[in-house]
């Protein structure tokens, strides 16, 4: 092991989604396999350089596996290596903790009988871990890295790499999503294999386990959602009690999020290109929609406001923001759309009926002003008509750990006339995590049946 060297033999530009990295490629004296560094910007000679040091998992990194966490922290990785404006990611071809593909394969099969990771690789006669980041070590030697901060929650990794040589400055975290796939694996990773993972009550307790929305891949999304439609990608987004409400009994507005999971929103807005609120939102919050707690910019504004409501005074006409789009029917009145228009508005009529506006109607026109994605943050009426008429591309709700016994975010999803029964969607691709004490379920809906032809908003939105 003492005469173990690497070879770089060749390097090249990967332009990503996450930006340029240069690719190199390793050869070693271990083994036959060729191992890789993905750097992006100036980082050979430098200290506390940003690292990961990946192992290949195949299921994980390249078919999208919900059994692991593997092809998620890859991503999370790239990308905060990205935002950091430089670092390296090694990837080492170390399939299955060390054991290959066949053998992770067949552990897969003893997991699905009951077993948990560590026991399935030990009843096939491997070590619960037979990973080695010797080759890691020397990579970085090469790189003339000497320090770094690792991202990992594997302090076996953080030892290894100290052991060769390198000084791990600080263990920077990745946190998972949590799926009804991989709650077992992620758990043994906790139980048996040290792992430095927080995963809320599952583990003692609803501690920091903060990790938020894959915000670029829903970018990604929304990109080519608008790209073949030509209207916006739509994230329904609201907080509910324990019993499903979401304000008082009253309709008054209640604080029911907690602190931890207040920025999210925030970090929604910002990943957006509108938000979309009822006019009994703006009546009774009189809010900003602004990008507050986080970095990026402002959404637009968009108002359902079937009778042109829309106070003259609000802070949607003051705020640094972009002005709102008021989007109202054939019936409001013409001169409170002249005095909105005065102070910046963009008023859109649209009508199915005299008393309602037309969503598929307002989500085309959205487009035609270059809205290719929008967050719904409405009240009860809102969130109803969005998920009755099918509208709903991704859905993201928190639930805090409370009573409240006042009006909830649903109850009735059928159109007239329809089968109540097939209205209401499930989630697929459900993803959870704890914020504080708060619970963040997210997923896409799909329903049951056919879209309706009709979409059209409630008359009191």
């Amino acid at each position: 092991m003492e005469t173990l060297s690497v070879r770089r033999l060749t390097s090249t530009r990967i332009p990503t989604v996450d930006g340029e990295f240069t690719l190199a490629l390793y050869e070693n004296d271990q083994d036959d396999k060729d191992h890789l560094a993905l750097l992006y910007g100036d980082v050979e000679g430098e200290e506390d350089v940003l690292v990961r040091v990946h192992s290949e998992c195949f299921t994980g990194d390249v078919l999208g596996s919900l059994r692991c966490d593997c092809g998620e922290q890859l991503s999370a990785s790239m990308r905060r290596i990205a935002e950091e404006g430089s670092g390296v990611l090694l990837y080492l071809r170390q399939e299955g903790r060390g054991i290959g593909l066949l053998n992770k394969l067949k552990a897969y099969d003893l997991q699905d009988e009951g077993y948990d990771t560590v026991e399935a690789n030990l009843m096939l006669g491997h070590g619960a871990d037979e990973r080695d980041y010797t080759i890691g070590a020397l990579i970085l030697q090469d790189l003339n890295i000497s320090s770094i901060r690792l991202l990992t929650n594997n302090p076996e990794k953080v030892a290894s790499l100290e052991d060769h040589g390198v000084e791990v400055e600080e263990r920077v975290p990745l946190e998972p999503h949590l799926n009804r796939h991989n709650t077992e694996y992620l758990q043994t990773k906790v139980d048996r294999m040290r792992h430095m993972l927080d995963l809320g009550p599952l583990n003692g307790g609803a501690r920091d386990n903060s990790h938020g929305t894959d915000l670029h891949a829903l970018d990604q999304r929304a990109k080519d959602h608008f790209q073949k439609n030509g209207r916006p990608y739509v994230t329904l987004t609201y907080a509910q009690s324990l019993d499903g409400s979401i304000a008082a009994s009253d309709g008054q507005p209640l604080p029911i999020s907690g602190a931890e999971s207040l920025q999210m929103p925030h970090r929604l807005r910002a990943a957006h290109d509108g938000i979309l609120v009822g006019i009994g939102t703006v009546l009774s919050d009189d809010p900003r929609l602004t990008v507050r707690q986080a970095d990026g910019s402002h959404p637009r504004p968009v108002v359902l406001d079937t009778r042109l409501r829309f106070p003259p005074d609000a802070r949607l006409l003051t705020t640094e923001g972009p002005p709102p789009i008021i989007a109202t029917n054939q019936q409001a009145p013409g001169t409170r759309q002249k005095a909105l228009e005065d102070k910046g508005a963009t008023v859109l009529r649209l009508s199915c009926t005299p008393s309602g506006i037309c969503l598929d109607a307002l989500l085309d026109c959205l487009g035609q002003h270059d809205i290719g994605s929008l967050m719904v943050e409405g009240g009860s009426e809102v969130i109803r008509s969005f998920l009755r008429h099918r509208l709903v591309n991704h859905l993201i709700i928190t639930v805090a750990p409370m009573f409240v016994g006042g009006k909830t975010a649903l109850q009735n999803l059928s159109v007239d006339g329809g089968d109540e029964g097939s209205s209401f969607p499930r989630l697929h691709n459900i993803q959870y995590r704890w914020m504080g004490q708060d619970l963040v379920l997210e997923g896409d809906p799909v329903w049951p049946d056919a879209v309706p032809d009709d979409t059209e908003a409630p008359s009191d939105a």
